[in-house]
């Protein structure tokens, strides 16, 4: 059975919508400065993979995605009312970013175990690279962050 490319970029279009607006919302709710400008750069950058990758879907003759998913606006939901009852310190919101990450890894991961043409595997490949760089720099600073607390 043959790979449905298009489908298969349309899923990580939803995956980097849902990391732009989640890290936009940790850009609204962090407290440090430096972590606010992080997550607005860590933003633009899923914005700029999601285009990357509707610009694939169209030149392949797909209708490419415009949204995130329905998990995705679930999560920042929760983020939110856990927001609203308990106030998230930068260590949470480090810790929730780390978790969409997570969720992200994976979602290239898969597309990557799939048959794909080699300039979209040359994409996706450069995509997941970037993906794994911010999982880590995320997960560190949620260590700093938790080490600062103790």
């Amino acid at each position: 059975m043959s790979t449905n490319v298009t489908a298969v970029l349309n899923d990580l279009v939803e995956t980097s919508k849902d990391g732009e607006r989640g890290f936009r919302k940790a850009a609204e709710d962090a407290h440090d400065p430096q972590l606010k400008a992080l997550f607005v750069s860590r933003a633009e950058d899923c914005s700029r993979g999601a285009r990357e990758l509707q610009d694939l879907v169209q030149r392949l003759g797909g209708k490419p995605e415009t949204g995130g998913t329905v998990a995705g606006a679930l999560h920042r939901g929760w983020t939110d009312v856990k927001s609203a009852v308990a106030g998230r310190t930068d260590h949470t919101i480090l810790a929730d970013c780390e978790k969409g990450e997570d969720v992200a890894k994976k979602r290239y991961h898969d597309a990557l175990e799939k048959d794909l043409p080699a300039d979209v595997r040359i994409v996706v490949e450069q995509q997941f690279q970037g993906v794994l760089q911010n999982h880590d720099r995320i997960r560190d600073l949620r260590d700093q962050f938790a080490a600062a607390k103790n």
